[in-house]
């Protein structure tokens, strides 16, 4: 799964709003088709390792795949049944804060068809509602 090797700090501050759309990351530059987000939400690594290999192992050996989004926000967890106070709970996992628009998974190498069904397998595996898009160029 995904994580940051080294961060400046360990525990980072909540923001729970997503405003706005995504001003960067919103095209696809790599491949030839991607999966772009609809909504907002914040994915894990977990979930982007899902989705990744849904796509893979659809694809068998044929194609490349690009994850765009990158899970470097850390969410703590406190454990059950904590009284308040005590501080900021430990680092439980990490989230790739993700706006609507922004491309998160590419693929080249096979055709629109078979590009598309293997996007659609790894969209149910995330959060976000997505569509699926092509490269202008």
């Amino acid at each position: 799964m995904l994580a940051p090797k080294k961060v400046k700090f360990r525990k980072s501050q909540r923001s729970d709003q997503i405003k706005g759309i995504a001003s960067r990351m919103n095209e696809v530059s790599f491949g030839q088709y991607g999966l772009k987000s609809m909504s907002a939400s914040w994915v894990t690594s977990r979930q982007i390792e899902a989705a990744r290999r849904a796509m893979t192992r659809f694809i068998a050996r044929g194609g490349r795949v690009w994850i765009r989004i990158f899970p470097d926000k850390s969410i703590t967890t406190k454990g059950n049944e904590m009284p308040m106070g005590k501080g900021k709970g430990a680092v439980d996992h990490y989230v790739a804060v993700v706006k609507p628009g922004t491309v998160l998974f590419e693929m080249s190498g096979v055709d629109r068809a078979t590009a598309e069904k293997a996007m659609g397998l790894a969209s149910y595996k995330l959060p976000v509602k997505t569509k699926f898009v092509i490269r202008h160029h």
